[in-house]
C-alpha cells in the first residue's frame, strides 16, 4: 500500500488506498481519523485532511488535494487533479471533474455533475479542460449540472436540477434550464453561511 496514515484512520475492507497508477507513483496521505468505507479506491499521489469520511464505492483520482471534515458520498467519482476545501459535504454519485476547486463550507446535492470539456472528443490538441469553481459557501442542489470553467460565487445557491452554463456572481441564486441568475433573497444569506459542523 502507497499510503501514509494519521493515527485513528479506519480503512475498511476491501478498499485500496494508495493506487500506484504509473510507476514512481507517490503516496496518498491520509490526515488523522479519516474513515474510508468499503469498496472505496484512493489513488496515490492525494492529500486528505484530518477526519475526512467516504461513502461505499467512492473513486478519488490522483493528484488530488482535500481538506479537513470533508464527505464523500457513496459513489461519487472525484476525478484527479482536484482541490477541495475544508467543511465539504458530496452527497452521493456527484461527479467532479479534473481541474476543478472547490472552496470551504461547499454542499453538492445527489447526483449533481460538473463538466470540464467545452468540445468532448475534439480539438483536444487545442485547448485543456477547465473545471468549474465553487467559493466558499455554495450550495448545488440535487441534480444540478455545472458547464466547464463556470465560476459559482461565494454563498450563492444553485437549484436542484438547474443547468448553469455561465459564471454566478457572490450571493446569488442560479434557477432553472439554462439556470437563470438573481441576487439571492436576504433571508437565506445568513442560512447559507452557517457552519453546520
Amino acid at each position: 500500500m502507497h499510503a501514509v496514515l494519521g493515527e485513528g484512520c479506519t480503512i475498511q475492507d476491501p478498499s485500496i488506498v494508495g493506487l500506484a497508477y504509473r510507476p514512481g507513483a507517490g503516496k496518498a496521505v491520509l490526515g488523522r481519523d479519516c474513515l474510508i468505507r468499503a469498496f472505496t479506491t484512493i489513488y496515490a499521489d492525494t492529500e486528505l485532511g484530518d477526519e475526512v469520511s467516504t461513502g461505499h464505492y467512492v473513486l478519488v483520482r490522483e493528484h488530488t488535494r482535500i481538506g479537513s471534515r470533508v464527505v464523500l458520498g457513496s459513489g461519487s467519482i472525484v476525478d484527479g487533479r482536484v482541490t477541495i476545501g475544508s467543511f465539504v459535504k458530496i452527497e452521493g454519485n456527484v461527479y467532479i471533474p479534473t481541474h476543478t476547486r472547490i472552496g470551504d463550507y461547499v454542499f453538492l446535492g445527489p447526483h449533481a455533475v460538473l463538466t470540464n470539456d467545452k468540445y468532448p472528443l475534439r480539438r483536444r490538441a487545442e485547448y485543456e479542460p477547465h473545471g468549474p469553481v465553487l467559493e466558499d459557501h455554495v450550495t448545488v442542489g440535487a441534480n444540478a449540472t455545472i458547464l466547464p470553467g463556470v465560476r459559482i460565487g461565494a454563498g450563492s445557491i444553485v437549484g436542484a436540477g438547474s443547468v448553469v452554463t455561465g459564471d454566478v456572481p457572490p450571493w446569488s441564486l442560479a434557477v432553472g434550464v439554462p439556470a437563470r441568475v438573481r441576487p439571492l433573497p436576504e433571508s437565506l444569506r445568513e442560512e447559507n453561511t452557517a457552519k453546520r459542523w
